[in-house]
Formats: structure tokens, sequence, C-alpha cells
């Protein structure tokens, strides 16, 4: 059975396969989490990774609620902030159903 740390690795390693460079993964605040920070030329990617083992109670990507969105948002806002980073940004979802991956660019 896959963990979220596994879950993270494959959406990591997906991503690059397709051209995203690797910044950082599990960046930690007191209101909310960055799984993984990607850079797609120059733009910033936040990436959230949803995984089910499988999709009884609703696939991964339904496993995103309106909550979550608003702390990642704030999160890379702060990032950004920190980072003091102009480029502009987009929000990501890998969702992990079983061994399906499916990525949304953009998603929110």
């Amino acid at each position: 059975m896959m963990t979220g740390k596994d879950a993270e690795q494959l959406a990591r390693k997906f991503l690059e396969q397709r051209g995203l460079i690797f910044v950082e993964q599990n960046v930690r605040y007191p209101f909310g989490e960055l799984d993984l920070v990607m850079k797609q030329h120059s733009e910033w990617v936040f990436v959230e990774v949803k995984y089910r083992a499988t999709n009884g109670f609703g696939g991964a990507l339904q496993a995103l609620t309106a909550a979550q969105r608003e702390r990642i948002r704030k999160a890379a806002s702060l990032y950004l902030q920190q980072h003091n980073i102009r480029e502009s940004c987009r929000f990501d979802v890998i969702a992990i159903d079983g061994s399906e991956v499916n990525w949304l660019a953009g998603a929110f």
C-alpha cells in the first residue's frame, strides 16, 4: 500500500519526466502545507498531491476541499513573499487513484 510520502515521490517523478523542475517539498506553515514546489519555465507551480487507494469514497480529486484550496493559496502567497518571487504561479493537482495518475494543471 502506498503512503502519502510515496504518492508525493511518484508525483514528483511524474512531473520531472514532463519537464518540470523540482524546487522544494513539504513546505509547512502553521496554517497549511505545500506538497511540492516546482518550476515550469519561469512559472512557479504549487502542486497538491491527493492519493486514494481506491475510489470507493470518491476519487482523489474529490478529496480537495475549498478550505484546503484556501490554505494552499495562503501558504503559496507567503512562500512567494518570503522568497521575493515576482514571476507568475499556478496551482496544480496530482490525483492518484490506485495506480492511475492524473495531472490537472491550473486546477484552481
